[in-house]
């Protein structure tokens, strides 16, 4: 399902690097999914995983040529976030800037979310 608004959005690096690995993969993914799952020292935790087919309720990110199945439990904790990849000399992977995050652990692997506030978000949209 594709909502009126789009939940995320993507920089050009995680789109390259989502292309990387769907080339990479011998399933033949139409894209990613992104979920939210419990876990880690501040509470929750981002989820990805190639995606071979949608699921029903999933919304359906098309950004900078590649798909984002955002899993509909994770949609209101999500909305207005920008995905985003970055290698450094030490670590390399996905990027969330979530207006949405309360706090975050500080070895950066977990994160405390709060849903979004619709009546806010469709002001600003």
């Amino acid at each position: 399902m594709t909502s009126g608004f789009q939940v995320l959005s993507l920089t050009d690096e995680a789109a390259d690097y989502i292309r990387t690995l769907m080339d990479g993969s011998d399933a033949d993914p139409l894209g990613v999914r992104v979920s939210i799952k419990s876990g880690g020292c501040a509470g929750m935790e981002y989820e990805l995983d190639l995606v071979s087919e949608a699921r029903q309720g999933d919304d359906v990110v098309e950004n900078r040529g590649v798909k984002v199945f955002v899993d509909p439990a994770a949609t209101l904790y999500l909305l207005g976030t920008e995905m985003g990849f970055e290698t450094t000399k030490f670590r390399s992977g996905f990027t969330f800037k979530n207006p949405n995050e309360v706090s975050a652990c500080g070895c950066g692997e977990s994160v405390e979310l709060q849903p979004a506030d619709l009546s806010k978000f469709a002001q600003k949209n």
